[in-house]
């Protein structure tokens, strides 16, 4: 079975720090792209960061120079750090995998919830 367990996600203060992980089995890591999205409570899904099968990234204007997005191959894991974090960022973040050529295979984790609030 495919799984994608995400965990590091909580409540902070604004401008501290968080660090999502998202686990992956189940499937062939290397022909998948890994990212998060996030969806916040009346605001429509949201792409935040992603990292290629040849590790190449993206991130999303809203958290560009704030989070950073890395791959572990070896563990099959992806990570977020989050830094001078934003009451804005307040959302659960879901973690992603899409095959590089065939979109149908997509897979998502369950979701963590990240509050930022003072």
């Amino acid at each position: 079975d495919v799984q994608l367990q995400a965990s590091g996600g909580g409540l902070v203060q604004p401008g501290g720090s968080l660090r999502l992980s998202c686990t992956a089995s189940g499937f062939t890591w290397g022909d998948y792209g890994i990212g998060w999205f996030r969806l916040a409570s009346g605001k429509e899904r949201e792409g935040v960061a992603c990292v290629s099968a040849k590790d190449g990234t993206y991130t999303a204007d809203s958290v560009k120079g704030r989070f950073t997005i890395s791959r572990d191959n070896k563990k099959n894991t992806i990570s977020l750090q989050m830094n001078s974090l934003k009451v804005e960022d307040t959302a659960v973040y879901y973690c992603n995998a899409v095959h590089t050529f065939y979109g149908d295979l997509n897979y998502w984790g369950q979701g963590t919830l990240v509050t930022v609030s003072s």
